[in-house]
């Protein structure tokens, strides 16, 4: 069971390595933990919390920030604002360039954030949404239910 693990294990690295190669940047230790760690990751993770889980493992915090930033500019990372002011960055799916941008709820009381499937606004004609340009980000804030009790 242990060496089927480090089977997993060793071709999810590998997985990463051509990920990050394939954009024309090096693959660099810290780059792939980054990466693997925003491929794990089931919400937008926050510089900080993502250097809370690699400080231990040897990378700083200032090594974690480089390499996110590097890994957005790429384009294998979106990185995104929710309206608190922390940039919160999630891992880019590469078979769905489509699916990059999509909707995402904070809860106001607790700060989570949980990805939301894309959504279709129709109660707002078209002729008027037409006049804004085009909408790339959607942000739901409110309480989640663990907060509300629900």
């Amino acid at each position: 069971m242990a060496a089927h693990s480090r089977r997993l294990a060793q071709a999810e690295v590998e997985n990463v390595r051509s990920l990050i190669r394939s954009v024309g940047i090096r693959a660099t230790p810290a780059r792939i933990a980054v990466l693997q760690e925003l491929r794990a990751a089931t919400s937008p993770v926050a510089h900080a919390e993502l250097s809370v889980r690699l400080v231990p493992r040897g990378f700083d915090k200032a090594t974690v920030f480089r390499n996110l930033n590097d890994l957005a500019d790429s384009g294998l990372v979106l990185r995104t604002e929710l309206g608190d002011h922390v940039w919160r960055f999630e891992a880019l799916d590469p078979e769905q360039p489509g699916a990059a941008r999509h909707p995402h709820f904070i809860c106001t009381t607790c700060g989570t954030v949980q990805c939301l499937e894309p959504m279709e606004f129709t109660g707002v004609p078209r002729k008027r949404t037409g006049s804004i340009g085009r909408v790339t980000e959607i942000l739901l804030k409110g309480e989640c239910s663990d907060c509300t009790g629900d």
